[in-house]
């Protein structure tokens, strides 16, 4: 039976739909279902949410169709062959729902000449074009939604976007009538990068792990000043969604060290290789900036692009001239610009293409648009490492920001198709929730992945830190490498020592240089062997130029850093400044002898970061914690390793005073705040590494401050870990406000151990579910201090508002309560009314931008009646008619201490707003009722505005 099916081939069938990363095979199975009417449309919105997995997805689909039984699960397996192998297209009347999974891939890349088309035969009108475009929507959906309308419209309009989309295809075969040579070269092309990709190299070792097992899609979302904030697939990337600058040709993806951004690439160029994804253009070529700082000579445009990827085997002119002539056909793609050695600039112009140049300035002018103008340039970078003048030139940018707990569920599970492993490797993670924190980032949860046996044998010393992660991972190679008699115990380090300075020096040296790729000569100079080369930690750089030796390089960049970091705790060969100048790195003008090298003039400035020295400072951090200090004694001097110690407490101390000394003085009236910098949370980060109490203590024994703002600082579950250790020890409560950052549910646990010093909790834009406010408000009910809590746009449903309004019915100190902007509806409403009812401090209630209706603000009103405490209320655009506002106006009158009541956006009529013109003649303390935006003419407005001068329209 199907149903059967579905249960018994569930795995398979998510790879099915999943496996490319893309949402549009999910997607054409749905409108399949759709136009079958095995789906309704509300079926089809219930699943296709946004801002969910594309895992998540497709979980709810195959549930929805297993629960509606065997013919649905037939249907569905219909689907799944007919997007494989279309059918024929029928009659007109027909063809826009049996070709809709076709016409969505045709239309999401030319909607506006669609709609040009649609208008200018009056099929469309303004009001339905600029429907079509929300900007909430994402291409492929205003496809989408544009079929639908034309459904809707007839056959007239179904018979104008067929002939346009005809006449697209037309014109497009006559304008990229491909040359036979240039089609060898794609097939050549293609040829290269299916093999560079099919195996994932950026921390795979030499296990040649085959990138579809083990791809895993991590969250991606637009920069903040994008209004669309809503689930990014890979098509999205290349897309239009989220432009801010059309003259540009250059996208950015970033994210921290481990996000997956290389990966994310690599994907990328396999599915084009293979003909999946990005065919749009005909050619793809992919860089690798820690392999352009090895290319010393000059080059054209033309040489770069053919030495680098791939050379054609005749007719280089002719093809070359194809990418001049024909842009938008190709697509370059430069992985890791923050691993460049030279800083981006814009002083030396080039427009020739023609013209050599070193590849740091081909690349910069590439980047900028005057070499190859119309070509898509997509790169990776950490986001410090990208400064003001390179943003100048983007179309969009992108943040990576690792898995998302669906995303490690799934990605642990890929590592072991052993299922009783995985099920007991997630369940030792799920149980730390620092260590779950830690595998967001899906380098950390390779590596926790890769060391099960360690951690599921560590009983109560699992992985709290970053170090903690990379010294097990430090000891599962070198054990695996011992004989099994071998280095068991605590001298486990000591019997590998001299290895780990060899590799140590070797990863030191690359930091200071900005160095990631080795030849012989450079491990020949700090005496790598080749046992070192087999502990694992370094793998052969592959597609290195044939007129280039061997090469090497560790892992992961990350890797690189923590054997650096290793080098400098044990190794007697450094300067004793070297801790010191490792933590004055974003000093102006810093010029140290160890690592000024390291650093371009931009960057001595304080222009730009160096991540890396930041990360390798990190680590010395934790391998200097008293937790750790055991595995050096029979390595290194133990006076030697105090004394590093004591220097990295200092730096801490100095760099924390530093931060603390710049916060200005407050404006009289106002509450003493501190903007904190994204150095700020680094230090928090590093004294959290030591994990020693009386230094976090010691840190902030001088700040003074009743308001901390965090907002837009990139912080995850990983720097939450980090901020409620340390700022636990504030020496008096503060408010904290950690708007648009990337906290989820995960990082909301990890705040919990300093909500008791928090007057005041601000976490608008962080992708909360109901499940993260429940563990907060559980916390916060026990906390005094805790007052006031902002929660605007997140994932909050009716489910969340019982445990807000027991918080209500229990502290009755609690002053803020703001919400705006989530899901909650009538029902939600109604809950939140009953703790209203009991709760006698309440001043600000903010409900704006849900979906209460008339309902849920009769209940709120009524629970509001009589309140001696309440001075602002919002219910802005929640489609409230003139019967709820009847029901605020006896709210209005008895309600002493309001001062402002915000309407505005909601479906009131003048009878509405009569009712509250006669409350607030009872009620001369309101200040002014907003209602712009309801349903009032002109004239009503002038009318009710002469009755009232407090109601704004």
């Amino acid at each position: 039976m199907a149903q059967d099916l579905v249960l018994k081939q569930r795995s398979e069938l998510l790879n099915d739909l999943c496996a490319s990363g893309l949402s549009e095979p999910l997607e054409k199975v749905m409108d399949v279902l759709l136009a079958r009417g095995e789906l309704s449309w509300e079926d089809y919105t219930n699943v296709s949410v946004q801002g969910r997995s594309l895992y998540t997805n497709a979980r709810h689909l195959l549930d929805l169709v297993y629960a509606k039984g065997e013919a649905a699960c037939q249907a569905f397996f219909v689907a799944l062959r007919q997007i494989q192998t279309p059918e024929d297209p029928g009659p007109v009347t027909r063809t826009l729902l049996t070709q809709r999974p076709g016409l969505v891939r045709e239309l999401q890349g030319c909607l506006d000449g669609a709609l040009e088309a649609l208008l200018e035969s009056e099929c469309f009108t303004q009001e339905d074009c600029r429907d079509i475009l929300l900007h909430i929507h994402t291409p492929s959906q205003q496809a989408r939604r544009l079929l639908d309308l034309v459904s809707s419209k007839g056959d007239s309009a179904a018979n104008v976007i067929l002939r346009y989309i005809e006449q697209k295809q037309n014109n497009l075969k006559q304008e990229t009538t491909t040359p036979k040579e240039l089609l060898k070269y794609q097939k050549k092309l293609r040829s290269s990068i299916l093999a560079q990709s099919s195996f994932i190299s950026t921390y795979g070792g030499t296990g040649h792990m085959s990138l579809d097992d083990i791809y895993t899609e991590g969250k991606l979302e637009l920069a903040h000043d994008c209004k669309y904030q809503g689930h990014l697939g890979l098509e999205d990337i290349v897309a239009m969604t989220g432009t801010v600058n059309e003259e540009a040709d250059t996208v950015l993806v970033s994210g921290d060290a481990g996000s997956g951004k290389s990966t994310l690439l690599q994907r990328l160029h396999l599915l084009w290789a293979r003909g999946a994804a990005l065919q749009q253009f005909v050619l793809l070529f992919p860089f690798s900036c820690r392999k352009l700082n090895s290319e010393l000579d000059e080059l054209s445009v033309q040489e770069l692009l053919f030495r680098h990827c791939c050379w054609p085997d005749c007719e280089q002119d002719e093809i070359f001239r194809f990418i001049l002539d024909h842009p938008h056909l190709v697509v370059i793609m430069f992985d890791s610009l923050d691993e460049l050695k030279q800083s981006f600039s814009d002083e030396r112009r080039l427009c020739s293409p023609t013209q050599p140049a070193p590849v740091h300035v081909l690349l910069f002018n590439l980047l900028q648009g005057s070499l190859l103008k119309g070509v898509l340039k997509l790169v990776t970078s950490r986001p410090e490492a990208v400064g003001p003048m390179l943003r100048m030139h983007l179309r969009k940018e992108l943040f990576l920001k690792g898995f998302s707990p669906e995303g490690i569920n799934c990605f642990i599970k890929k590592q072991h198709r052993d299922s009783l492993v995985a099920s007991k490797v997630l369940a030792s993670i799920q149980a730390n929730t620092a260590l779950f924190g830690l595998c967001h980032s899906p380098v950390l949860c390779w590596i926790v992945s890769q060391c099960h046996k360690e951690l599921l044998g560590c009983g109560d010393g699992t992985p709290q830190t970053i170090t903690d992660v990379y010294l097990m991972i430090l000891q599962h190679f070198l054990q695996h490498q011992s004989p099994p008699k071998c280095s068991r115990g605590p001298s486990w380090l000591k019997d590998h020592l001299l290895g780990i300075l060899h590799l140590g020096k070797l990863a030191f040296q690359g930091v200071e240089s900005s160095c990631y790729i080795f030849a012989s000569t450079d491990l020949d100079t700090c005496c790598v062997t080749d046992q070192d080369i087999c502990a694992g930690f370094l793998t052969q750089t592959k597609d290195i130029p044939s007129h280039q030796s061997l090469r090497y390089e560790f892992l992961h960049v990350t890797m690189q850093c923590f054997f650096a970091a290793l080098y400098i705790v044990l190794s007697n060969n450094t300067n004793r400044s070297t801790v010191a100048e490792l933590f004055e790195l974003k000093d102006v003008g810093f010029s140290s002898t160890c690592f000024g090298s390291c650093l371009s003039a931009d960057q001595q400035q304080g222009l730009v970061e160096a991540p890396n020295l930041q990360i390798t400072a990190t680590f010395v951090c934790g391998l200097l914690s008293q937790r750790h200090r055991h595995l050096w004694l029979d390595c290194a001097p133990t006076p030697t390793v105090e004394r590093k110690a004591q220097q990295v407490v200092r730096c801490l101390h100095k760099g924390m005073q530093k931060h603390f000394k710049s916060i200005p003085k407050p404006v009289e009236g106002e509450k003493k705040s501190m903007h904190a910098m994204p150095g700020f949370v680094w230090l928090v980060k590093c004294i959290y590494e030591m994990r020693e109490s009386n230094i976090a203590e010691e840190a902030l024994s001088k700040l003074d401050v009743d308001h901390l703002k965090l907002t837009y600082c990139n912080i995850g579950p990983v720097e939450c870990t980090a901020l409620a250790f340390v700022l636990q020890h504030l020496r008096s409560p503060a408010g904290i406000q950690l708007d648009n950052n990337s906290v989820g549910d995960v990082g909301v646990e990890q705040l919990l151990p300093c909500l008791h010093i928090c007057k005041s909790l601000y976490l608008r834009n962080n992708n909360i579910t109901d499940e993260g406010i429940r563990k907060l408000i559980a916390k916060g009910i026990q906390c005094d201090n805790f007052q006031k809590i902002a929660l605007f746009n997140n994932k909050l449903t009716d489910a969340c508002t019982q445990h807000i309004s027991h918080l209500l019915k229990t502290k009755q100190n609690f002053l803020s309560l703001r919400l705006g902007n989530n899901c909650i509806t009538s029902e939600g409403a109604k809950q939140l009314a009953m703790g209203l009812e009991c709760n006698h401090s309440l001043m600000y209630l903010g409900l704006w931008g849900n979906k209460i209706g008339d309902s849920g603000a009769e209940a709120i009103a009524s629970a509001l009646e009589g309140s001696k405490t309440l001075v602002w209320l919002s219910l802005v655009g929640n489609g409230v008619g003139s019967i709820g506002a009847r029901a605020l106006s006896k709210t209005l009158k008895t309600c002493p201490s309001l001062e402002d009541l915000w309407l505005t956006e909601n479906c009131i009529t003048k009878e509405g707003v009569e009712s509250l013109v006669q409350a607030l003649q009872h009620n001369k303390g309101v200040k002014s009722v907003w209602l712009k935006n309801n349903l009032l003419s002109p004239e009503e407005v002038e009318e009710m505005t002469q009755q009232e001068s407090r109601l704004v329209f």
